[in-house]
């Protein structure tokens, strides 16, 4: 397959970041472009990100030189040198919209961590595990934005990236609803324990907007494809709580399901060390692994496995009739951000969306 050419948008923040240390040696993606705001515009990357490198590995060689291009003003110029962008910027959502509009406009797709256009009809949100036949709404996009390959393809909010998986292969068996708490890390606010100080020894109750996304995005998810876009699913229910908790990385969730249905235990397990549908270059070798310890997934244990893009579920234990409850766990800047972006990259690379 042909390497294809990749700019990153936003590339100097936490997740951009993120994007720059994934895409080191990937095997169908060459970052030609970093780009972010204007005050690190011309600035070598190295320079831009002086002080602020929160990556566990070094920034790569290849990429420390070059030199960052303004997102906005050097547009036309960085489409013309990429095949397509990861988009992960920190501005108002009205202004992500105008930017991701230009770039696909001027025909280079845009693979966008943003949450400004999830809800745009004919905008895809993306887990190749689950919704890979959503590709085909692009093409009505294209239709509507008048482009020949330009378009606006994002991933959910890294906080479904713990529970969608673990919920979506029991579909069958009729879910009537679901309650959960999320915990999520700092690193899902783009920030640091440096950055964040009140939340050394502290819980926060509340995250901004977070409730509605965990309970709405799922509903786009499990859609399907209509005329005009997605048609959204109404079903399962979904309630739930967001709490920001005084860890780095990684999102936990404490989940309460029901079903129609009747469904052992044994029979979930099974259903979901099965699941692992897709087979790409970022793919977890196991993409769910139960764990029949008490204890476990904890987040400093497990939020790596498989570098990062495994789900880990445990603590499953039926409390009612067809009502079960467990807790799982992901990666909330790998698999719920830049990795989870750039494994429906590769989906859409195999389907032939990123190329003419």
């Amino acid at each position: 397959m042909r390497k294809l050419k990749v700019g990153i948008i936003g590339a100097t923040g936490m997740v951009g970041q993120r994007f720059v240390q994934i895409l080191e040696n990937h095997p169908w993606f060459q970052v030609e472009v970093v780009a972010a705001s204007e005050k690190s515009a011309g600035k070598s990357y190295s320079e831009a990100i002086e002080g602020r490198w929160v990556m566990n590995t070094p920034v790569p060689e290849e990429i420390s030189s070059k030199i960052v291009m303004d997102s906005v003003k050097d547009c036309k110029k960085i489409c013309s040198l990429v095949d397509f962008v990861f988009c992960a910027v920190n501005m108002k959502k009205e202004q992500i919209q105008e930017l991701e509009y230009m770039y696909s406009k001027n025909e280079c797709p845009v693979i966008s961590n943003n949450s400004a256009h999830r809800w745009t009809e004919d905008v895809p949100i993306l887990i190749p595990e689950i919704n890979p036949e959503h590709v085909k709404v692009i093409d009505i996009q294209k239709e509507r934005l008048g482009t020949k390959k330009g378009f606006i393809a994002t991933k959910p909010n890294c906080s479904l990236q713990c529970f969608v998986h673990a919920i979506y292969p029991l579909m069958e068996f009729g879910i009537k609803s679901v309650i959960l708490s999320t915990y999520q890390a700092i690193s899902g606010a783009g920030r640091t324990f440096e950055s964040f100080p009140e939340m050394n020894d502290n819980i926060i109750p509340y995250i901004e907007g977070e409730e509605r996304k965990t309970e709405t995005e799922p509903l786009k998810i499990f859609g399907k494809v209509g005329e005009k876009g997605i048609i959204n699913s109404d079903i399962p229910r979904i309630s739930a709580n967001c709490i920001r908790v005084p860890t780095s990385d990684g999102h936990m969730a404490s989940v309460f399901i029901e079903f129609e249905k009747k469904i052992s235990k044994d029979e979930i397990i099974k259903i979901w060390e099965n699941f692992n549908p897709i087979s790409l270059p970022s793919s977890p070798k196991n993409l769910i692994k139960y764990f029949h310890e008490n204890d476990r997934p904890q987040i400093k244990f497990d939020r790596n496995r498989d570098h990062g893009m495994g789900i880990s579920i445990g603590r499953l234990s039926q409390y009612d009739e067809n009502k079960f409850k467990f807790v799982c766990a992901s990666h909330n800047t790998i698999r719920g951000a830049a990795g989870g972006a750039v494994l429906f990259a590769e989906l859409l690379y195999e389907k032939g969306y990123l190329f003419q």
